[in-house]
């Protein structure tokens, strides 16, 4: 289903000049990629506060764990 959207002239210019800057041959095909974008951008910030939140519960378990990257470099020289 298709539908119309009023948007201003200079709006338009502008939708038509980023999406000819970036490649796309018609404004539909910007909006589409500015919303994927906007989806994978979302999708990362939820990943990252899922992380937080993991990484909160195991402290409050476990405390705060040492760092080991001293380990991996006393691996890596053996």
């Amino acid at each position: 289903m298709s539908q119309t959207v009023i948007v201003s002239d200079a709006l338009y210019a502008r939708l038509a000049t980023a999406a000819k800057k970036s490649g796309f041959s018609s404004i539909e095909q910007l909006l589409e990629a500015w919303q994927v974008r906007e989806d994978e951008l979302r999708q990362r910030q939820d990943a990252v506060q899922h992380i937080d939140a993991v990484r909160e519960r195991l402290a409050a378990i476990y405390g705060q764990q040492p760092d080991s990257v001293e380990l991996i470099r006393e691996d890596r020289l053996r």
